[in-house]
């Protein structure tokens, strides 16, 4: 093999590496490691040591592959809500050809859809960021170093764009796991969520990475005699941030804790499979579950509540709040839930749909104290594409699928905390993968005792790694806005997690560990009192869009001169 299809082929291989290294950074093996480690393979192509003439680098296409590699093996739990919808799977057993090659699409699709974003950062890295070899290796200490902080600062500024840019774009967007997201075991350095936000997290890893790679450039051209410059300066002041970023959260994690108001809350997990939710096939039985569930901790002894406050997930009830038809007798859903309301003094906050006309369909939360008739409804405001609608629908080809979708929900308007009575706090509701959008979660918030309630159903995903991929996207939300947060779910992962992110207690199968159960998890939420404001909580994304700002201006002007 000649030196010219060796490169080609290192070309070729290292953007995939970098995509395979950083899917062991999420579920399935969690390393705190890969995060840091996952860039140099490509790096090795945008950023080499030497410049070679005779091959295209063609950066897109590298970070795109890269991207490509990275989501095929991260989302391919995606294939199982095709499955599901159109052919009743359970488990990993064929269901047809038809929604197996549906599934398959939808997760080339979507990995497809999220690759361009790595292209995009390999293109702008490779074109604007790119370190000149003789300035960092050449010149003396101090231009060497501020080239590189410059470069690498770049490079990291538009990786944290690409993944905001992610999140917004393209329907409602898709900002699943990010970088910062990675970083998701190593509590001291995610603290600062509150200040720049999950995105803003993405910064760092990057420019610690860029710094390296600059400065083993130096070192071994220096050893090979073809560089002078051995400083490490660069490098040194990326660990320097590193530092100062985990003091900061050192400090969040062992500060004192706030005087807090405390919910007892139970969560109930009935388990049921998508399958049987859809055909009803054992609605009487889920029926009998959560109302058994419900009133092992909500009935009043000796005239006192042991709970304030009661979490089914979403789409709990076999069948929708309002139903009127054949199926359930007249006035049952009035009766069977006041029955039990009336049994203690608790709340209880559930999934369900409502409807507004014969046209408006939500999907929806709703919060019910004493009576099913004394209630507060929020209606889910960030729907999901392909699942809860169908974007473009008259448009060719999605309106290939409007069979599919003929149910399709309308998104609700406002964003009003939901309010305990007792005791008075505020609940932020967050529907399904709500709880991943902080843009979202973020507007619910006001200088009163809150805490998050997700309610989710992630049976669409079978016993896949999605509820846990789910569950450390959606912890975030805790650390941004300095609100405690509990998840009641379907199948998993129901859990609590405190206002750092730490997830204290979350059901699962003693001897297994497993989170695909039945069962109930109770615990006691601890909600600050001040309900003060973060950084981000007041300013959202400002970080990464101060540095979309950034990018944008160095492509200007390197247009403008070219």
């Amino acid at each position: 093999m000649t030196d010219s299809k060796r490169l080609r082929l290192f070309m070729l291989i290292s953007p995939l590496l970098s995509g395979i290294i950083l899917t062991f950074a999420f579920p399935g093996w969690n390393s705190n490691l890969a995060v840091w480690l996952w860039l140099f393979p490509l790096l090795a192509v945008l950023w080499p040591w030497k410049d070679v003439e005779h091959v295209k680098v063609r950066p897109f296409w590298r970070g795109y592959l890269a991207g490509l590699a990275f989501f095929l093996i991260n989302l391919k739990w995606v294939h199982h809500s095709a499955r599901v919808r159109m052919g009743g799977a359970v488990d990993d057993t064929w269901v047809g050809l038809g929604p197996e090659l549906l599934g398959w699409g939808a997760l080339l699709g979507l990995a497809g859809y999220c690759a361009l974003y790595f292209g995009v950062w390999a293109w702008f890295t490779h074109r604007f960021a790119r370190p000149r070899i003789a300035t960092l290796t050449q010149d003396s200490w101090w231009p060497s170093t501020l080239h590189s902080l410059a470069c690498s600062f770049l490079a990291a500024a538009a990786w944290v764009a690409c993944e905001w840019l992610r999140s917004m774009t393209v329907f409602t967007g898709f900002g699943w796991n990010g970088l910062g997201v990675a970083m998701h075991g190593n509590l001291p350095l995610i603290q600062a969520a509150d200040l720049v936000g999950v995105f803003g997290l993405s910064f760092l890893p990057v420019f610690v990475a860029c710094t390296a790679w600059n400065t083993l450039t130096r070192l071994i051209l220096a050893y090979r005699g073809e560089g002078k410059c051995k400083t490490r300066l660069d490098f040194t002041v990326a660990l320097i941030l590193m530092l100062i970023t985990a003091g900061y959260g050192m400090l969040k994690l062992t500060a004192k804790e706030q005087d807090s108001i405390t919910v007892r809350t139970v969560l109930i997990q009935p388990n049921v499979s998508l399958v049987d939710a859809m055909t009803g096939r054992i609605a009487e039985q889920v029926y009998q579950h959560l109302d058994q569930f419900t009133r092992m901790y909500g009935t009043a002894k000796e005239g006192k509540t042991a709970t304030d406050l009661i979490i089914w997930p979403e789409s709990a009830l076999p069948i929708h709040l309002e139903y009127q038809g054949p199926i359930l007798p007249a006035d049952y859903h009035k009766n069977y839930f006041n029955d039990m309301l009336r049994a203690g003094d608790y709340s209880l906050l559930f999934g369900t749909e409502l409807f507004e006309g014969e046209h408006a369909g939500h999907v929806s939360a709703v919060l019910a104290r004493g009576s099913i008739e004394h209630r507060q409804d929020y209606h889910k405001v960030h729907l999901v594409p392909f699942g809860e609608y169908l974007p473009l629908k008259n448009i060719p080809p999605f309106s290939l699928f409007q069979s599919m979708f003929e149910g399709a929900f309308t998104p609700g308007v406002k964003t009003e905390p939901l309010k305990l009575e007792k005791p008075e706090v505020q609940i932020i509701p967050l529907i399904c993968f709500e709880d991943t959008v902080g843009r979202l979660a973020r507007r619910f918030v006001r200088e009163a005792p809150q805490m998050i309630v997700n309610i989710t159903n992630d049976g669409w995903f079978l016993q896949s790694e999605e509820p846990e991929v789910h569950m450390i996207n959606s912890l975030f939300r805790a650390i941004e806005l300095r609100r405690p947060m509990v998840r009641a779910t379907n199948t998993g992962v129901s859990c609590f997690i405190d206002t750092c992110g730490r997830v204290t207690s979350k059901l699962s199968d003693p001897e297994t560990g497993s989170s695909f159960i039945e069962g109930t998890l109770p615990g006691e939420v601890k909600v600050p009192r001040s309900g003060q404001m973060t950084l981000y909580a007041r300013y959202g994304d400002w970080f990464a869009l101060s540095l979309l700002g950034v990018c944008v201006i160095v492509w200007m002007l390197g247009w403008k001169k070219r």
